[in-house]
């Protein structure tokens, strides 16, 4: 008896449309003499592999300066060309991996390692380029605590859902323009200083396109290092544009699959899904939250989001689960359940 051959993955046309104008894009840069390089993420792992996170691309000629990441505003990185299934040479404590892009330029991928907990240095290169330093949280097996924060509206007032909000913070505004919510960087600072070895993972719906723009708005405001776990823009095979929400719920899953032993602190805002997808993953996995927290927007930043979602009654909840208008007061109801220290 033979069995049924598989159905074929009908392919959404504008995914087909987008990759044909990717490619004639990589040409014509190439053409013109500009070669592909790595902008690298933070990334995390533990004591045995790591999570190494970057993408390949064609910058925009950088001007006059050297770095062509250093100052680069939204338009720009969103005027970069990425580079499909580029083959990336990644080296770790002097073992070199060679590892290969997704369609969209982005390399997300587990390695084998044996590094000290703490943040370590790795090199990534592509087609024989300079190499670009990288770094890794590494977590201690012995870590029981972590902390996942939402950024748009919870650490970085942006109002993202309102579509030309959002056009212009991504596509022209640099981090010296962006507003941070007030008490957000002590809050999570007095969270990763209250657990030694804590990671500190900041998991986004915005795209890639905007990671050198979002690492220098949280060094500016002093807000804790940590991964960030961002997404990429455009379609898929099926769908027109890519699940936040789905991009959200699969890397928590994941984060419990890989700390099982972790229980994590999530922050989150009232402007999006957070509480939903906070309870959602909460019932699934107990043993892996060890608080949940949701920052109320302000009426006013409640209008230009459009909206807020309705935060369901927690009070029965098997973990603390508080809200506030901001870091500062969301602190002070984690102190009162003996979450964070004094």
């Amino acid at each position: 008896m033979t069995s049924p051959s598989p159905t074929p993955v009908k392919v959404l046309w504008l995914a087909r449309l987008e990759r044909r104008v990717q490619a004639w894009r990589e040409h014509r840069a190439r053409r013109r003499g500009r070669t592909a390089t790595v902008a690298a993420f933070p990334g995390y792992g533990s004591e045995t592999w790591v999570r190494v996170l970057g993408r390949v691309l064609i910058a925009p000629k950088p001007g006059r300066r050297a770095d062509p990441y250093s100052g680069m505003r939204g338009w720009r990185s969103f005027a970069a060309v990425p580079v499909g299934l580029a083959r990336v040479s990644v080296t770790i404590d002097g073992a070199t991996h060679e590892v290969v892009a997704d369609r969209g330029g982005v390399v997300d991928t587990v390695l084998p390692a044996t590094l000290a907990p703490g943040w370590r240095t790795l090199t990534m290169s592509v087609e024989g380029s300079d190499p670009i330093e990288s770094r890794v949280f590494v977590v201690a097996d012995d870590v029981r605590f972590g902390v996942v924060s939402d950024v748009d509206d919870t650490v970085m007032v942006t109002a993202i859902p309102r579509p030309l909000l959002a056009a212009w913070n991504s596509f022209v505004v640099n981090e010296h323009a962006r507003q941070p919510v007030p008490g957000m960087a002590v809050l999570l600072e007095r969270a990763v200083q209250q657990h030694p070895g804590a990671p500190m993972v900041y998991l986004s719906t915005g795209a890639w396109n905007v990671a050198p723009t979002l690492a220098r708005f949280l060094r500016r405001h002093l807000f804790p290092a940590g991964a960030m776990l961002l997404t990429d823009w455009g379609p898929t095979h099926d769908r027109w544009f890519r699940s936040g929400r789905a991009h959200k719920t699969e890397n928590l899953q994941r984060l419990a699959r890989e700390f099982p032993r972790i229980a994590w602190l999530l922050v989150g805002d009232d402007g999006q899904h957070d509480d939903e997808l906070y309870t959602t993953f909460t019932a699934a996995h107990p043993d892996n939250v060890a608080a949940v927290a949701i920052r109320r927007l302000t009426p006013a930043e409640a209008v230009l989001a459009g909206g807020r979602t309705v935060v369901d009654d927690h009070s029965a909840a098997a973990v603390p689960w508080v809200t506030g208008v901001d870091g500062a007061e969301i602190m002070d109801r984690l102190v009162e359940h003996g979450v964070l220290s004094d």
